[in-house]
């Protein structure tokens, strides 16, 4: 019995397992298996049984439990199975797109296997298959929620992770932006408190520059002869003022100087140039000018330039020198920035603390309201001077002399005005006194003066505070020195207005800008007569 017991199951359970017919069929063989093997147990127990009553009533519950447990399995597997192949039939019933035309028995198979297990399970549990079903999705659904609950940490870990790397990203911009900004105020604080202090005196230390030759003692002798009148100026050349800049604003800028020269006979005139012009302009102007003088009055010409005029007069004669070698015997250049000016450069200068907004209210005032170029006060950056000396040289062969004073700073001055125009009142009918008639009075003259010296002092303590330079309040006296030229350093306080502009107070005991203007032309044509006899010989 138990032999036969043992064969049958060995039999059928490889039977059972290599047979492919429908789930209906697996079903049968399952339950005939459980029947074969609960009678085989009951056969082999039936002689033991006898011998030990109590242990093998035991071990019949433990059995009985184990196959009740793995009865319960096997059925949950089998639903398992039938609901993933009927989740799998009703999916492609409701998309028959998806599969394609071989395929179609195939599904209609499935679907016949998946209603008769459905059909078995309802049977054998009496549980309904819609409901199941409808059950294994929700499991599905409840699971697949419960899968991204769990990633949902893994994802919070990534977003901020990303969110730590752009605010890392941000806050090295703005520590990078920062650092840059920083960088930039330290270098415009930086230049700006630098200034000119490296440009000052350029000339000077350029290697390769003519020395310069000082003519002051000589310069005193003749200006002394001058006021004990000794005129010795000849009358063969005419005498041509160059104004600098801001002239057109002066009226009487350079006036007295042409009145003074024709009482003595002398030919002399005042350049009609637009002072607020660029450099190159004006040297274009000055050429037409001295040749209209040259073939109007068949003499040579010398130069006088104060301040920026004998920059343009430089700039002619270095430029157009070809032309008016015949024409010109000498250039005097009176308190002239040939070399720049540190209060043009301070004020142009690009990199520095608030260069733009200076730089727009230079140009409101010089563009708009003197209707002038702005190019004018660039031309006296050391940048630009130092650009065009090196491209355009004065030739050596020409007289040249270099004037150069210090103002004076002291309490003083502040009081002291110049006279740069006169106002013209107009007539007014006034009531006669003593007559039948009203008396009509002429216009009279006001004179117009401002306080330049006392400006023009601040800016020479200024220059000498920061720069420790000696000024006459606009040019430095190491920037007036022009290479190769005889200098004249006169020990006197003359601010930069003084040569042009008559002061309010005169002193008759001290020179005035007439005589200084006579002494410092004699000198150059004595220096030129000296070029004469060294060519000559």
């Amino acid at each position: 019995m138990n032999n036969s017991c043992i064969n049958r199951e060995r039999f059928e359970i490889p039977s059972t397992v290599g047979h492919t017919s429908s789930n209906s069929y697996l079903f049968e063989r399952c339950r005939c298996q459980r029947k074969d093997v609960a009678s085989c147990h009951a056969v082999r127990s039936t002689g033991l049984q006898d011998e030990h009553p109590g242990f093998f009533s035991s071990i019949d519950y433990f059995f009985a439990r184990l196959l009740t447990f793995a009865s319960y399995i096997q059925h949950r597997f089998i639903r398992f199975i039938g609901n993933l192949v009927t989740r799998d039939a009703n999916r492609y019933s409701e998309d028959p797109g998806v599969i394609s035309y071989g395929q179609h028995s195939s599904y209609f198979r499935c679907n016949e296997v998946c209603k008769k297990s459905s059909f078995d399970l309802k049977e054998e549990s009496h549980v309904n298959t819609r409901s199941e079903i409808l059950g294994t999705k929700f499991s599905y659904q409840s699971t697949a929620l419960l899968f991204q609950g769990l990633l949902l940490p893994f994802f919070g870990m990534r977003l901020a992770w990303r969110l730590a790397l752009v605010s890392l990203r941000c806050t090295f911009c703005f520590v990078r932006c920062t650092q840059v900004q920083v960088h930039s105020v330290i270098s415009r604080v930086q230049k700006t408190l630098h200034g000119s202090s490296d440009d000052i005196g350029w000339l000077q230390c350029t290697p390769g520059v003519a020395p310069v030759e000082d003519g002051t003692a000589r310069f005193l002798e003749v200006l002394q002869g001058i006021r004990n009148g000794e005129h010795t100026l000849p009358n063969s050349y005419v005498y041509l003022l160059i104004p600098g800049l801001f002239s057109n604003l002066g009226p009487l800028y350079f006036v007295s100087t042409k009145k003074f020269f024709s009482k003595m006979g002398l030919a002399c005139h005042i350049a009609k140039i637009h002072s607020e012009a660029s450099v190159e302009h004006n040297a274009w102007e000055l050429k037409q000018y001295i040749e209209e003088l040259y073939w109007g009055s068949g003499k040579r010409v010398i130069l006088l330039g104060h301040s920026k005029g004998g920059v343009d007069a430089a700039a002619a004669l270095s430029m157009y020198w070809p032309d008016l070698k015949d024409k010109v015997d000498g250039l005097a250049l009176v308190q002239s920035p040939y070399g720049g000016t540190p209060l043009v450069s301070d004020i142009l200068r690009e990199g520095q603390i608030a260069d733009r907004e200076t730089r727009m209210i230079m140009e409101f005032f010089i563009c708009k309201l003197i209707k002038g170029d702005m190019q004018a006060l660039e031309d006296l950056t050391y940048e630009k001077r130092r650009e065009f000396i090196m491209n355009h040289k004065l030739p050596e062969c020409i007289p040249l002399i270099s004037f150069h004073s210090e103002a004076s700073v002291a309490p003083s001055v502040l009081s002291t005005m110049s006279h740069i125009a006169h106002a013209e009142l107009p007539s007014l009918p006034l009531p006669g006194f003593g007559s039948r008639e009203s008396d009509v009075q002429g216009g009279h003259k006001v004179p117009v003066v401002i306080p330049v010296s006392a400006v023009l002092a601040l800016s020479a303590l200024h220059l000498q505070l920061r720069y420790g330079e000696k000024s006459d309040g606009l040019v430095t006296c190491r920037d007036a020195e022009v290479p190769g030229s005889v200098v004249v350093r006169p020990d006197l306080k003359l601010d930069h207005a003084w040569m042009v502009y008559s002061s309010w107070k005169k002193d008759p005991n001290e020179p005035d800008a007439c005589e200084m203007s006579e002494a410092l032309l004699t000198l150059l044509v004595e220096l030129g007569k000296k070029k004469q006899e060294q060519g000559s010989e």
